[in-house]
């Protein structure tokens, strides 16, 4: 991020501002509403900011800046037409470590101001940075147009049951499931929307008493990444991510996915790779069991869909056995998200009229797998984690029928920028997986020949 996002308290704060015209009236308002002691520096003061003046609403100090001037406020902001007075204001608080604007010039900004929200003391701040403040004008205005006026009573009454709350539910999970509810509750949300805050409070008191008497039950949501893109992830899955305690992630799963996190939430990762195996399969159930016994909202991000080649199963199972309440939400499954992105439908009316998902990782060492079966016309082949078999692959394959000029391709960063796609035949297959970034996604079949006249992502 560009700049780091804080709210400053300067109730009965000095700031300084240079400049006493329009914009800096506009500036000058923003501050008195947050209690600011503000202090004008201007040769030339205009008519908005004179009234303030001769209401004793700010300080007027005097006509002409000077460095040391700085040194006596918690932050400045510079807002005249004057460049090399600017200049001089940033490179005075510079010196001293002292946070800046100049307005309109966001190469000589410390800080910026962004759009503000005000549902006090909710508020909400929306910056782009100092780039497009029309922009974040524009979302400001949607953002008030979506956000209830419940909600700065709501927050003030919570404010006021905070530290009581506190005191009853000692444990944080707790207090997070009594907050949730509460803040969802339609009788206290209609109480306050009425101005009825007496109603709004004996409710509160009342869900109170009723979290005292629960018991937290934990519970475990498998939840589906999908191939890579985080636009790819369900509203569902996004929802399970922002409410829970606890989220333990595999690999395969992309930082942007992982962003939707809620940040004072755990992370573990338990991801697994070929041949570099970070935490096994049992202690993974383990923990899913653990933290959900301690009463916490779980995660298991698994990327793609958990009921493909993702061992969800496998978890299910071991969470009925230890009693551990679970919920499925789907992912868009690399086998389709991947061949989507790479301009290859899985059937065609005349090339295809069947799909097969496959692994190329067999169960166990020596299980017979039904090559004629795989070797079938008329249908789309898709092989996950094949790339190390791929010449047993190749070579089956056409010995069980398959021509060898079938067309292959191997997808590599499926539905990501960095999307690779290798195109082939079977014959060929080896030397292209050789090549191919893992993990990839093979797809065999005569759909592949779409893929240069589909094609539409990059």
């Amino acid at each position: 991020m560009d700049y780091f996002p804080l709210y400053a308290n300067l109730k009965q704060r000095p700031v300084l501002v240079v400049g006493a015209g329009e914009v800096a009236f506009r500036k000058i308002e923003l501050l008195r509403q947050a209690g600011a002691q503000v202090r004008v520096i201007a040769a030339k003061v205009g008519a908005a900011v004179q009234q303030l003046l001769e209401q004793n609403q700010v300080q007027w100090l005097k006509a002409h800046f000077e460095p040391s001037d700085v040194e006596q406020a918690v932050l400045t902001i510079a807002a005249t037409d004057d460049a090399q007075l600017n200049q001089a204001v940033h490179d005075a608080c510079v010196q001293r470590h002292r946070l800046v604007n100049v307005v309109d010039n966001p190469a000589l900004c410390t800080f910026i101001v962004p759009a503000i929200v005000d549902r006090s003391p909710v508020q909400i701040a929306i910056s782009t940075g100092g780039t497009a403040p029309v922009l974040a004008r524009q979302l400001r205005q949607k953002i008030e147009q979506a956000l209830p006026p419940v909600l700065a009573p709501m927050a003030a009454l919570a404010g006021q049951y905070r530290s009581r709350v506190k005191a009853v539910l000692t444990q944080a999970t707790a207090r997070r499931s009594f907050w949730e509810k509460l803040f969802a509750d339609p009788i206290f949300t209609e109480a306050l929307s009425a101005q009825r805050a007496q109603h709004a409070e004996q409710r509160l008191q009342q869900l109170l008493h009723t979290q005292v008497d629960t018991t937290l039950i934990g519970q475990v949501t498998l939840v589906g990444a999908g191939p890579g893109d985080s636009g790819l992830l369900t509203l569902a899955g996004f929802q399970a991510l922002q409410a829970a305690d606890v989220v333990l992630y595999d690999a395969l799963v992309g930082k942007d996915v992982l962003a939707f996190i809620r940040r004072d939430a755990q992370r573990i990762a338990v991801g697994k790779r070929a041949h570099a195996h970070q935490v096994d399969q049992a202690t993974t159930n383990q923990l899913l069991i653990q933290y959900a016994q301690q009463g916490l909202r779980v995660v298991r991000l698994k990327g793609g869909d958990p009921f493909v080649f993702g061992r969800g199963a496998e978890e299910l199972e071991a969470l009925k056995a230890a009693g551990v309440s679970y919920r499925v939400v789907p992912g868009i499954t690399a086998a389709l998200g991947a061949t989507a992105y790479a301009g290859i439908p899985l059937t065609h009316r005349l090339y295809a009229q069947a799909a097969l998902f496959i692994t190329g990782h067999c169960r166990a060492e020596g299980d017979d797998i039904d090559w004629s079966c795989l070797a079938r016309q008329r249908q789309t082949l898709v092989i996950y984690m094949g790339t190390l078999k791929a010449t047993e692959i190749s070579t089956q394959l056409i010995a069980h029928g398959k021509a060898s000029t079938t067309p292959v391709a191997i997808i590599s960063q499926g539905t990501l920028a960095e999307q690779q796609i290798q195109v082939g035949t079977l014959a060929t297959l080896p030397a292209l997986a050789q090549q191919a970034e893992r993990p990839a996604l093979i797809v065999v079949g005569e759909v592949v020949q779409l893929q240069a006249s589909l094609q539409w992502f990059s």
